[in-house]
């Protein structure tokens, strides 16, 4: 007789073939066969308070293991779509999430079903792909084809729809394959002669500039990008968000570029006659897609994994579809006996200008009650350890923060991108330090990101995860009200946020909490909380009143 088991219990099976350690979800009727199935397994579940929140937890377990975060929704209906946002989010930062949700029964479909949403058209935007499983038989078929498609290059979300009567039939008990017979293994090396063509123009060039981004961060072959630093003397600055990309021990690493990165690195692009784009689409965080930000008569080699972001925002000179990494080494190699003064007068002087720089910024950093941004970010930068790994929210708080910080490789900073999502750190920890348990892992949010999600602060304590979350707290929603103060006369309207003391809040929910009012206060209380067993949340009064309009742009239709 042949074994058989349920359709949920063939969902669980496909996942430890894929080798999942946990899977984030909240629980519901719609998939209490899959639930019932992890009671055994050797997946482990983290159970959640909210389903946007546990994709933003299985987000930051992708990004910081390489392989894929899986969230499960429970239940069809409410529990499915609260992991829109969460996806979205996934989709915007190239992560490579699973969503698997509960899906009413295949025979109550447009009958106005309890709970029912068109739950494959509502998730198809938000995903690199969206499936609903027809029988229970091709369950670990579509997970397995969930993996493959999330992991292949570019990576990103994908969403898995199990209706009720497909996950509790019973259906033959199936050898699972092997992830490796149905995995991509290689990626395109560059082409012979856009190669040649970009060592010609790197060979000609005076003031060359790489670019690293997601493409050399993702992978974390940050190497050869420094070796072809140091062999064409050009300095390399990091597309915003990835400052990770290159330790910041490496000297000729820059930070991050652009509108939202810092001013040296931004001029140095301005500034540049080439530029060697390695993993980057010179897209909207890096540019604003404006001029304004890359001189047009800068010429462009750009190095892309997807040959549709080559050239698309930007015109180029030489672009090549590979690996960026494996570009980096290739160019380094064929540029090995290209000497320029020039270029060597170039780098020095960048090096020096980087220095200077970060001298004058420790200089100007302003130690005052109340807490002022630079004296918290000053602070910060003393304490945090070197292989620290930092998740940031959106809001200019952490937008500020992002190149404030120092960051020691790869996979060490998690920011929510291009989505620009609040709300999004304190879980996409969580995320991380289970992904790298013996690493610190600090999680910086304003005062209203985190009174969004601080209910999983009771995840965090349940399952003993440590991270520190340190609550940048100016008691309002800082960009928008900078913006009413700067643009629309000091009219402030649903701008200012009132939150109970967060460190009382973490206590109650038997995590621990420390407070700081002064900047001196904020390097022991961020000391005591990374040496907390536990989770620990830093309440730090920053000042109201210290605004700051991070999107100018958006108003030059008012004439400010």
């Amino acid at each position: 007789m042949t074994d058989t088991h349920s359709g949920g219990h063939a969902a669980v099976a496909a996942l430890e073939a894929e080798a999942t350690r946990y899977v984030f979800g909240l629980i519901g009727s719609a998939t209490m066969e899959m639930f019932d199935a992890l009671y055994e397994s050797s997946v482990e579940l983290i159970a959640v308070h909210d389903e946007r929140t546990g994709t933003h937890m299985a987000d930051g377990y992708a990004r910081a293991s390489g392989n894929a975060g899986v969230v499960l929704a429970g239940q069809n209906g409410p529990g499915a779509t609260n992991l829109v946002t969460g996806l979205a989010q996934a989709k915007a930062a190239y992560s490579p999430v699973i969503a698997l949700a509960g899906m009413l029964s295949s025979g109550h479909v447009h009958r106005d079903a309890f709970q029912e949403v068109d739950q494959q058209a509502l998730f198809t935007p938000v995903t690199k792909k969206t499936w609903t499983v027809p029988s229970a038989d091709r369950v670990q078929e579509f997970i397995q084809e969930a993996h493959r498609v999330a992991l292949a290059p570019r990576k990103g979300p994908v969403h898995v729809n199990l209706p009720r009567d497909v996950l509790s039939a019973q259906t033959p008990v199936v050898a699972t394959r092997n992830p490796s017979r149905y995995r991509n293994h290689s990626s395109p090396a560059p082409d012979t002669v856009a190669l040649a063509a970009a060592v010609r123009l790197i060979e000609s060039s005076a003031r060359p500039v790489i670019v690293a981004g997601g493409g050399i961060k993702d992978p974390g072959a940050w190497e050869p990008v420094a070796a072809l630093s140091e062999v064409i003397h050009a300095p390399i600055v990091c597309s915003p968000g990835h400052g990770d990309a290159i330790p910041a021990r490496v000297e000729r690493a820059m930070g991050q570029m652009g509108p939202r990165g810092n001013p040296e690195a931004s001029r140095l692009v301005l500034d540049a006659d080439v530029l060697i784009v390695l993993g980057s689409r010179l897209g909207f965080n890096s540019t604003f897609y404006s001029h304004d930000n890359i001189n047009p008569e800068t010429k462009i080699i750009q190095v892309e994994i997807e040959p549709t972001a080559i050239g698309r925002f930007f015109d180029i000179e030489v672009g090549i579809w590979a690996d960026a990494a494996r570009t980096a080494g290739d160019l380094a190699a064929a540029c090995a006996s290209a000497q320029s003064d020039t270029r060597e007068n170039w780098m020095r002087s960048a090096i020096e200008a980087r220095k200077d720089f970060l001298a004058q910024r420790d200089a100007d950093a302003i130690n005052r009650t109340p807490i002022q941004p630079s004296g918290l970010f000053k602070a910060l930068r003393g304490v945090l350890p070197e292989d620290a790994a930092i998740t940031m929210d959106a809001g200019t708080m952490c937008l500020q923060a992002t190149d404030q910080l120092s960051y020691g490789g790869p996979h060490s900073l998690f920011t929510p991108l291009d989505f620009g999502l609040v709300g999004f750190s304190f879980a996409c920890g969580l995320g991380v330090k289970l992904a790298q348990p013996d690493r610190p892992v600090v999680s910086l949010m304003g005062d209203g990101g985190f009174g969004m999600t601080m209910s999983e602060l009771s995840t965090a304590v349940d399952h003993g995860i440590s991270t520190v979350t340190v609550v940048m707290n100016n008691g309002s929603w800082g960009a928008e009200k900078a913006y009413q103060r700067d643009f629309f006369d000091g009219r402030y309207i649903g701008a200012d946020v009132s939150s109970p003391p967060f460190d009382q809040v973490a206590a109650a929910y038997g995590a621990t909490g420390y407070r700081a009012d002064t900047v001196d206060e904020v390097g022991d209380a961020v000391r005591a909380a990374l040496e907390t067993d536990g989770p620990a949340v830093v309440d730090v009064a920053v000042d109201p009143d210290a605004l700051y309009s991070f999107r100018r742009d958006s108003f030059t239709h008012r004439g400010g």
